[in-house]
Parts: structure tokens; C-alpha cells; sequence
């Protein structure tokens, strides 16, 4: 009776387990035929839907980080453009040093301590920045400095910075040269813009010396910084001969025991085209320390 008892128990155990199994693999059938079933309903935009996504937001995120090169790269013009919609934020903020706003580029010179724009296709003379490295070079060296002053009183009237077309023969262009003067020198004592134009002149054309160079004193005009207390005069003039006719715009003042001279000269041929540039040159022209 026990051992029919186990079996009983045994073959039971063994029925309901077939069953359970049976049931089960009918459910998985039904679930499986049901899905399948789902899956044909469903249209094709709907199973690719969370590909869809992924694939916008990816793509949402290609054209930021491409936008983003583009404006630091200047690609186009896309940043200059950008800057020309709020020229005088944009120059204010100095980002013209790197960014052409207007057509125009702005050169800082920090150790001199002046500023001035010009024309964003032209370049800078190569031949300053190397004489520059040269001379920070010297400053480096370990050997004592050369006795030999006549090179240093050379250059000093050598431009500090000078730009111009890129290819051209450098009639075309705009230089600053800074010269040391004493500490009470004050460009006044010359005279208004008038009278230190006229000077000027007659030293390019020395003074009668050289009757087959003539000048002209065309305009002048005083500009002034009330707040650092400097008096910028502004003048144009003619310079010819008879194998050159050049027309120049400079901007003269001082500061600190330094005497700053921009000059922007052009052959007279050249001037109808870089007239307004010049004139933009000149009253951009200020110091900054």
C-alpha cells in the first residue's frame, strides 16, 4: 500500500509536471504568435521610432559642434558676419584683433601701448617681425651687449608696425614709427595741426633743397582725448616728383616722453580707392596707455 502510495504520488507529480509543461509551451506559442502578430500590425515608422530619435538628436548634435567650428574658424565669414551685426559691441570688445568686423582688422600693440585698424585683406611686413625677434633674441642673450651703437641709432626711426596689400611693392601701406623725446616735449608748442603740418612738409621736402620735391599740405584737424589728455593731429598731404606722386594721411602725438607718428601713404593713382580706408585708419588711431 506504501509502495503504491509513492507511485501513485510519483505518476501524479509527473502528470501535473507534463501538464505544466504543456501549458507553459502553449503559453510561449500564444504570447510568440500574439507578438508576431503585433509586429506585422505595426507600420514601419512605428518600429523605427526610438531609431528616429536617436538619430535627430545625433544629428541635432553633429550640426551644433559643426556650427560651433565654423564660427571659430571664421568659416565663410560666418563669425565676421555675425560681428557686423553689432559693429560697435563687437570692436568694443576688441574681438576685431582676431575676427575681421567691417572689412577691417585692429592691430594691438601692447608695448608700445597704441591701437589703429586697417584693412583686413592686407598683411604685416615680415621683415619687422623678424628684426622684433632678432632684438628679443639680444634681449635674451647671455653675452654682454656691443658697443657698437651706430646699428641701435639706425633703426631708430624704423617702423614699429606696417601693413599693407600682400604682393605689392609697399608704396601701398600703413607704418607707426615711435621715437623717444624728453619727458616735457609737448607737440603744442609747435603750433595747432596747421602750422605742425606745414612743418612737416617742408622737412619731407627739405625745406627748397630739393626743388624737384614738392608738398602740399591738403588738410589738418585736431582730435582730443579729454580723459587721458592727448591732442592727436590728424593731416593729409601730397608728396611729389617727377618719378613719384604720393598722398599720405598722418596722425601725430605724444605721451610718456614718446613721440608717435602713423603715416599712411598711397601713390596719388591709388588714393580715390583707399581714401575712405585712410581716413578710417586715422581716426582709429589712439593710445591706450
Amino acid at each position: 500500500m506504501a509502495l503504491l502510495s509513492r507511485c501513485f504520488y510519483t505518476c501524479k507529480t509527473a502528470c501535473f509536471h507534463h501538464i505544466c509543461v504543456t501549458q507553459s509551451s502553449g503559453d510561449r506559442k500564444d504570447s510568440f504568435e500574439q507578438e508576431t502578430a503585433s509586429r506585422r500590425e505595426r507600420s514601419p515608422a512605428v518600429q523605427f521610432a526610438p531609431l528616429e530619435m536617436t538619430f535627430r538628436r545625433r544629428l541635432l548634435l553633429g550640426v551644433g559642434s559643426a556650427s560651433l567650428v565654423a564660427v571659430g574658424a571664421n568659416f565663410l565669414g560666418v563669425t565676421s558676419f555675425l560681428l557686423g551685426l553689432s559693429p560697435e559691441t563687437s570692436r568694443n570688445l576688441k574681438l576685431d584683433v582676431v575676427y575681421p568686423i567691417g572689412g577691417y582688422n585692429r592691430c594691438i600693440d601692447t608695448n608700445e601701448g597704441f591701437e589703429f585698424i586697417y584693412p583686413a585683406t592686407w598683411v604685416g611686413d615680415q621683415r619687422l617681425l623678424y628684426r622684433a625677434a632678432e632684438r628679443k633674441e639680444l634681449e635674451r642673450s647671455l653675452d654682454p651687449p656691443s658697443l657698437n651703437t651706430s646699428r641701435r641709432l639706425s633703426n631708430v626711426n624704423e617702423p614699429v608696425v606696417a601693413f599693407g596689400p600682400p604682393g605689392t611693392t609697399g608704396e601701398l601701406n600703413v607704418s607707426v614709427i615711435v621715437s623717444p623725446v624728453s619727458l616735457d616735449f609737448k607737440i603744442e608748442a609747435f603750433g595747432g595741426p596747421n602750422e605742425v603740418g606745414e612743418t612737416i612738409v617742408r622737412t619731407i621736402t627739405g625745406s627748397g633743397k630739393r626743388p624737384e620735391v614738392k608738398g602740399t599740405l591738403v588738410k589738418s584737424n585736431l582730435r582730443e582725448d579729454s580723459v587721458r589728455n592727448i591732442a592727436y593731429y590728424e593731416l593729409e598731404f601730397r608728396v611729389e616728383s617727377p618719378s613719384f606722386r604720393r598722398h599720405n594721411v598722418a596722425v601725430c602725438c605724444v605721451r610718456n616722453g614718446r613721440l608717435f607718428t602713423l603715416n599712411a601713404q598711397a601713390p596719388e593713382s591709388a588714393w580715390p580707392e583707399v581714401k575712405l580706408d585712410f581716413q578710417r585708419i586715422a581716426q582709429s588711431f589712439s593710445l591706450t596707455s
